[in-house]
């Protein structure tokens, strides 16, 4: 069972409507929704804010969602990440630096929000913390 706190995600998008789009899905899910346009702000608010999953978008301009999750995994290894691309997966995918990668085109969002909660739930030390 998931804590009463309010659960924290980030989300990395550089299309302004797509990151939109997501505050809207994760707010109404009961979120507290922390956007950012590209790797170097999504890195200052991961180092000084409380993030409880990610949800990255692969191609971005300046720093790729890889090179990001990559960067984040080395601070917060048990970090939830889960990847979006216009792919069904990229080189990387198995090497365990993010937890999950979906397709962007598409996505059902209720699946995506089960998904970060489902990777959440996973990460808790156990249901009472």
């Amino acid at each position: 069972m998931m804590s009463p706190t309010r659960m924290t995600v980030l989300c990395v998008e550089d299309e302004e409507e797509q990151l939109t789009l997501r505050r809207m899905i994760f707010e109404a899910a009961g979120f507290e929704f922390l956007g950012a346009r590209g790797g170097a702000q999504a890195l200052d608010l991961f180092r000084t804010r409380a993030i409880d999953a990610v949800v990255l978008d692969y191609w971005m301009s300046g720093m790729n969602g890889l090179t990001l999750a990559t960067e984040m995994k080395r601070e917060r290894p048990t970090l939830p990440i889960i990847m979006l691309s216009g792919f069904a997966s990229l080189p990387g995918e198995g090497d365990g630096i993010v937890d999950a990668w979906l397709q962007k085109a598409g996505i059902d969002p209720e699946f995506l929000v089960a998904r970060v909660q489902d990777l959440i739930r996973r990460n808790l030390p156990n249901s009472s913390e």
